[in-house]
């Protein structure tokens, strides 16, 4: 399943994903459910880094409980369901840190007894505070992304005219190299034949091929869910710094909104903006036995829940982790500070304080997420 604000290729969600994206669940629970909660006693901050976990680009400095803004005031119960997902991979993936032990441990705790979930990670895991390694800055861009939802057919038809394509057939055993940009995709033919649906807005599906995934709602009222598929591995250009570059739109207006406003303005140049970006995303249809409210599946293999899910730098920190995350909400000074899990990645999120938060599905969530490009701070949680 993309973090629509700074408009980077988000592939894999499939988002993209979104995302997949996007972008973790990875804490568990031991002896914390039988006894009273640690926090206060035994928590002392220290510089001592993750000894079973090293990254090129963060560094980690273990923390009390109390270091963590807002931490008392979170209900962990929202985060559980995301835990148990990520739980549900990370069993089945040979790792350097212990995460068996401690999903074996939540499968004890109820997901509606709110203390003792607060005891499982308080008494399992230690908290790292993260900083880039390069400059020491324990601060970084967070932003978000969501996954589209849009009207559309599955054929052809007078309201719905922009394709959405699959993998073409002449590409399934060897793929050009270099393979072709999207402009001369888009002239060549050699999509024809590949089309999954069809959909009405070409600036909505540019925005679904950055998010990396997304649903479609079909008129006889079933949803088509799309998933990442691959490229044509042409490099991510940014619409927003096309437009930028060209003084079509303000910095304030380098948003999903912005540009879309723009293109409405200027129909007639949508091509030309288009082919700025000279990559190119397939689809593929997911099954259709998965539910309809479920999110799209992030890099860790398991659905993403809106709020709750965050796609990271995986040189930053590891796949399907619990991180605690404080930032503020879009263009706003309101606090944002949750257990969150990475459970997505992209190309775009590169950094050791590096976040793109999952909004969730629809235009409310697309909305939130097209808007945000907060500072915020992360706390990596490890199995002790």
């Amino acid at each position: 399943m993309i973090s629509i604000s700074k408009l980077k290729s988000r592939e894999q969600i499939a988002r993209m994903l979104v995302c997949s994206v996007f972008v973790i669940a990875i804490t568990s629970l031991l002896t914390a459910c039988s006894t009273p909660s640690t926090r206060g006693s035994g928590y002392r901050s220290s510089s001592i880094a993750p000894s079973s976990y090293t990254s090129p680009i963060a560094s980690f400095r273990s923390v009390s409980w109390q270091d963590l803004p807002g931490w008392q005031e979170d209900d962990l119960s929202q985060a559980w369901p995301s835990w148990l997902k990520s739980c549900d991979a990370l069993r089945k993936r040979n790792s350097e840190i212990n995460w068996r032990q401690v999903c074996s441990q939540a499968s004890a705790i109820s997901g509606r007894d709110k203390q003792a979930i607060r005891q499982y990670f308080e008494g399992n895991f230690q908290a790292y505070e993260v900083r880039n390694s390069a400059t020491g800055n324990e601060s970084g861009l967070i932003t978000g992304y969501y996954e589209p939802v849009m009207n559309g057919s599955q054929t052809r038809k007078s309201t719905y005219t922009v394709p959405l394509y699959g993998i073409p057939s002449v590409w399934r055993n060897s793929k050009p190299n270099p393979a072709p940009t999207r402009a001369e995709l888009m002239s060549s033919g050699v999509l024809r034949g590949s089309e999954l649906a069809w959909v009405q807005d070409p600036v909505a599906a540019a925005f679904m091929q950055i998010q990396g995934s997304g649903k479609i709602r079909l008129e006889d009222g079933r949803v088509l869910r799309l998933g990442y598929a691959g490229t044509n591995d042409q490099p991510f250009k940014s619409f927003a710094q096309w437009l930028l570059d060209r003084k079509e739109i303000t910095r304030g207006e380098a948003t999903m909104q912005g540009i879309s406003a723009w293109a409405k303005r200027n129909p007639g140049r949508i091509e030309e903006m288009l082919n700025a970006n000279p990559r190119f995303v397939f689809f593929k249809e997911l099954p259709s036995n998965v539910s309809a409210d479920l999110g799209p599946n992030g890099a860790l293999g398991v659905p993403l829940t809106a709020e709750r899910s965050i796609a990271i730098d995986l040189k930053a920190m590891p796949l399907g982790a619990p991180v605690f995350l404080s930032t503020t909400r879009p263009l706003s000074s309101q606090v944002l500070q949750k257990l969150v899990m990475a459970q997505d990645t992209g190309k775009a999120i590169v950094g050791g304080v590096r976040a793109d938060y999952y909004w969730g599905s629809g235009d409310s969530a697309g909305e939130l997420a097209g808007r945000m490009k907060q500072d915020g701070k992360m706390w990596l949680l490890l199995p002790r």
